[in-house]
This record gives C-alpha cells, sequence and structure tokens, in this order.
C-alpha cells in the first residue's frame, strides 16, 4: 500500500469531531440517496417504456401492411411468403376492419369489428378460452371476443349471444354471435373501440376475400425501421409498409418524453451528490488544515498530500455507491416481485409501475457516478498549494 494511502486510511477510521462525523454522514447519506434514485429512474423508465410498447406492438404488430391508397388488398401469398423468408419476422398476420353496432338487450354501442384469422393468438385474452378449435379450413366461427370495458358497459356475460349490424351497399346486415372471449389491454382508445371476430366473417359480408393489410410481428430485439425498410423493397408496387411507431406516433411520442425526464432527474441526481460530496471533501480538509502544514514542513510533496485527501472522498464516495445501489436494486426487485406501487391504469395505461433494469445500465451509473466524483475531487485539492506550512501549524 502507497504512504498515501495508509494515511487516509487512518484519518478516515479514527474518531472525527462530531460536527465533521455528521457531515460525513450526511455525504454517504446524499450520495446513496441520488444514486439509489438514479437507478430506480432507469428502472422505471425502461419498465414503462418497454411495457407500453409492447402492449402498442401486442395489438398491432410491428410492421403494418397495406395499400398506398388504403383500398383492400388481395391476399398474395407470393410476396407473404418473400416476408417469411426475412429473419427478423416472427407472424404475419391479415387484419380487416368494419364499423358497425354491437347491441345486446336493451344497449347498443358503435364499435369497430377487428377481422383476425381464428387460428391466431388472442392478445389480453382475460376471460374465456378465445375461439373454438376446427379442423375445417373454410368454416366460419360465429363467435365474437369483446373487451371487459364493452362487457361491464353493457352487462355483457361470457357465452351470451350479441348482434352486430353491419351497413353494406345501403342495406343493413345482422350477424348473431357468440362471447367467447373478454380481453382486456388496458388502453382505453383500443378497449372502448374495438371487438375481435373471425375475418372470414367480414370477408363473407363483403363478397370477397380481400384484406385491409398485414400486421406483421417481429422476432424479439429485431431492429423494426432496417425490417420494414427491407420488407418494403419486395413489395408490390401499390403496397406500403408503415412501422407502428410511425402510424401511431402520439403513443411512442409521448413514451419518447420519457427519456427526457429521466434524463432531467439523472443529471439533478448527480449535481446533488457532487455537491455534497465537495462541501465534505472541504470540511475535512479544514479539519486537517494542521496536519496538512506538519506534512508539508517535513517535506511531503503536494501531490501526496492530494491523494490523502482523494482517496478519503473515495472511501466516503464509493461507501455512498454501494449504499445507494443497495437501496436502488433492492426497492427494484420488490417492486418487480410484488408490485406494491399502484398506477391510474386510465392514465398511464398499467397497472403497477413496471421496473425493468439493464446491468449495462446498472454498473455504468455506478462506474459514472464514481469517475464524476473523482474528478470533482480534483478541484478542493488544488488549494492546498496555497497552503503556508508555518500558519498551517498555527491553525486551530
Amino acid at each position: 500500500m502507497t504512504t498515501a494511502f495508509e494515511i487516509a486510511k487512518r484519518i478516515s477510521f479514527q474518531k472525527q469531531k462530531n460536527y465533521t462525523r455528521f457531515i460525513v454522514r450526511l455525504s454517504i447519506a446524499a450520495t446513496a440517496i441520488s444514486v439509489a434514485a438514479i437507478l430506480l429512474t432507469f428502472s422505471i423508465v425502461n419498465g414503462f417504456q418497454a411495457t407500453i410498447a409492447n402492449k402498442v406492438y401486442q395489438f398491432w404488430g410491428h410492421i403494418r401492411v397495406a395499400s398506398v391508397s388504403g383500398d383492400p388488398i388481395n391476399q398474395d401469398g407470393k410476396t407473404i411468403a418473400a416476408f417469411q423468408q426475412n429473419p427478423a419476422v416472427k407472424t404475419i398476420t391479415p387484419f380487416l376492419h368494419q364499423s358497425t353496432v354491437l347491441s345486446f338487450a336493451q344497449d347498443i354501442e358503435g364499435i369497430v369489428a377487428r377481422g383476425l384469422p381464428t387460428q391466431n393468438q388472442i392478445p389480453f385474452l382475460r376471460k374465456g378460452t378465445g375461439w373454438t378449435s376446427t379442423t375445417k379450413k373454410d368454416s366460419l366461427l360465429n363467435e365474437i371476443i369483446i373487451s371487459d370495458n364493452i362487457a361491464t358497459k353493457l352487462n355483457i356475460q361470457l357465452g351470451a349471444t350479441v348482434r352486430l349490424y353491419f351497413l353494406n351497399t345501403g342495406s343493413v346486415q345482422q350477424r348473431k354471435l357468440k362471447v367467447v372471449g373478454i380481453y382486456h389491454s388496458g388502453i382505453e382508445e383500443y378497449d372502448n373501440q374495438f371487438v375481435l371476430v373471425d375475418i372470414k366473417l367480414l370477408q363473407q359480408l363483403n363478397n370477397n376475400k380481400l384484406v385491409e393489410g398485414y400486421s406483421i410481428v417481429l422476432n424479439e430485439n429485431a431492429p423494426i425501421e432496417a425490417t420494414n425498410d427491407a420488407l418494403q423493397k419486395i413489395m408490390p408496387e401499390n403496397w406500403v409498409a408503415t412501422s407502428i411507431k410511425n402510424y401511431y406516433p402520439q403513443i411512442f411520442d409521448w413514451i419518447g418524453v420519457q427519456t427526457i425526464n429521466r434524463n432531467v432527474t439523472i443529471t439533478i441526481m448527480l449535481i446533488i451528490a457532487v455537491i455534497n460530496l465537495l462541501t465534505c471533501l472541504f470540511i475535512l480538509m479544514l479539519e486537517r488544515i494542521t496536519m496538512i502544514g506538519t506534512l508539508t514542513a517535513l517535506g511531503a510533496s503536494q501531490n501526496l498530500i492530494r491523494k490523502i485527501f482523494l482517496y478519503q472522498a473515495s472511501f466516503i464516495c464509493w461507501t455512498g455507491i454501494l449504499l445507494g445501489a443497495f437501496i436502488g436494486l433492492g426497492l427494484s426487485f420488490l417492486q418487480e416481485k410484488f408490485g406494491f406501487i399502484q398506477l391510474d391504469e386510465s392514465a398511464y395505461f398499467i397497472k403497477e409501475l413496471p421496473i425493468k433494469m439493464d446491468a449495462v445500465q446498472i454498473i455504468s451509473v455506478l462506474i459514472g457516478t464514481a469517475i464524476i466524483s473523482y474528478i470533482s475531487f480534483l478541484v478542493p485539492t488544488l488549494w492546498i498549494k496555497k497552503i503556508s506550512p508555518a500558519k498551517a501549524i498555527q491553525f486551530d
């Protein structure tokens, strides 16, 4: 061990004056709180952004393919097969939308029927078993899946029969459908508006096999924009691929704002931690000014004395950082496991505060805080060269 380190260790762990001990503890606490707050901010914002984005992707997919004009398109098996050759593509689902009126008992509600293949997994299914399985390829299922918002509003129970009224070419057509499932996405715009039906039901009403477009779900961590561009290159001329981020920019812009809030919070916490540590170091140096004068008189270099206080400040800094990491990660694990912090789902689209911890971010916070603090410590130690040994030895 170096001489500077040994001296720093001795003066750091020996009994200190009451006011000095208080300042040191305050600095450790401030650093711990700042580090814990930064780690919690990263975990919460990561969890929030990932959870909301995944809800949108589950409902719409990552990429939407449709015609340039918005008109229905033919189901082009050759093009779809070419899409499936892309390693980033997980599933491709045709869809069709049609406005309709849902009637149950004496109540009616204007909604949008979202037609999907009944072989597909139903997103956000909360009650029921979903579509009835069938081995007949062209069989049409007179079944419907509604949201719990619509079920509560119209007092519809699982297994009930509802009526849908469609306006086609000037005439109203009615269909009776059995409620086989109730979903809940947590996004009111979707839950209040959409019901899920067999896509063949809407195609039968339209007397054709056209679809409105395709929802493409990508594999985890696949690059959305790069895949979107790759698919666009192999599409027919009148087709266009649009990432859901660009199709529904309002939600993703709102998600993106959270990154700005995160960065502001982290900056404030770092400033608080650094100011507290600098104040602590100044006080420690004032308390040891006689020691500084004595060491200088004995021939110690300014670099040696500077290292002593840098080591001492580092002890305090790392104590606060490790304590903060324990608090921040501990609270994150508890929230992830027990979900004790609840949110207003109508405002935030989720019921409980989501947590997503990233090992790279955690390590970066710990090391980054230490580096920024260490660089800041160099400022007060410059004051050492201005201290006169004779006056310092007489100082009390």
